[in-house]
This record gives structure tokens, C-alpha cells and sequence, in this order.
């Protein structure tokens, strides 16, 4: 869909661009599930999993559908300990997909990774 790398690494620093899938069908569970399994393809590719993002940035043409992102979200994440995330709605995506994710990933960073301490945490709210 243009110039760009589906991933770059920098060592073990890893940028996913933004991913769509707007083949899996056109309801949003189906594309944030095929989005999600793009995402996975390219962290393997780096040598990498889903317990290494650090960041995820999700992008969606309606802010009704984040219910539904989330709990699809929630189900490929597992176990695995939550990373940053910020959700805009946007007015358009490429392809007319309906949902966009971008991911930052540290390679082998999982078993280093913790939760901000739950009294930090909601200070934040």
C-alpha cells in the first residue's frame, strides 16, 4: 500500500508499521483478529513474540468498536503482561480497513517486563 517496511529492528529494538487486514473479512473482530495474527507473523520473523511489546498504538474508524477490539485484544494477549497502549478514532484507514495497529517491541524483553506498581497506577485515574 506504499513505501514502507512492515518492521524494522535496530538491535533488539523492534517498530511494526502499522498493520491492517482487511481480507479477514468486514466486521471488526475479524480484522482486529487478522491484524493481531499479521503482528504476530512479523514479531516471529524478528525473532520476537507478543511478550515483548512495550508499546501498541490501535486505531479504529469508529470508537463503538473498541469494546470489541479490547476483548479481542485481552484474548490474543493471554498471560502475557499488557503493554502501553493508546486507541484513537480516526476518520479513514488505508484499504477501507476499519481497524489499524502499530506495535514497538524490545526482543527478549518478556521475562524482564513488569506492571507499573498498582499504587503508581492509580494515582494515574
Amino acid at each position: 500500500m506504499g513505501p514502507y517496511s512492515p518492521g524494522i529492528n535496530v538491535n533488539d529494538h523492534i517498530w511494526l508499521s502499522g498493520q491492517i487486514d482487511v481480507d479477514a473479512g468486514d466486521d471488526i473482530g475479524s480484522q482486529t483478529r487478522g491484524t493481531l495474527a499479521k503482528i504476530d507473523d512479523l514479531l516471529a520473523a524478528a525473532n520476537s513474540s507478543k511478550a515483548d511489546l512495550v508499546k501498541v498504538t490501535v486505531m479504529m474508524t469508529d470508537i463503538g468498536f473498541y469494546g470489541t477490539i479490547n476483548e479481542v485484544y485481552a484474548e490474543w494477549l493471554g498471560d502475557t503482561i499488557s503493554p502501553s497502549r493508546a486507541a484513537y478514532e480516526v476518520s479513514r484507514l488505508p484499504g477501507g480497513a476499519l481497524v489499524e495497529i502499530v506495535c514497538e517491541a524490545f526482543r527478549n524483553s518478556g521475562e524482564y517486563r513488569t506492571d507499573l506498581p498498582a499504587e503508581l497506577e492509580e494515582a494515574l485515574v
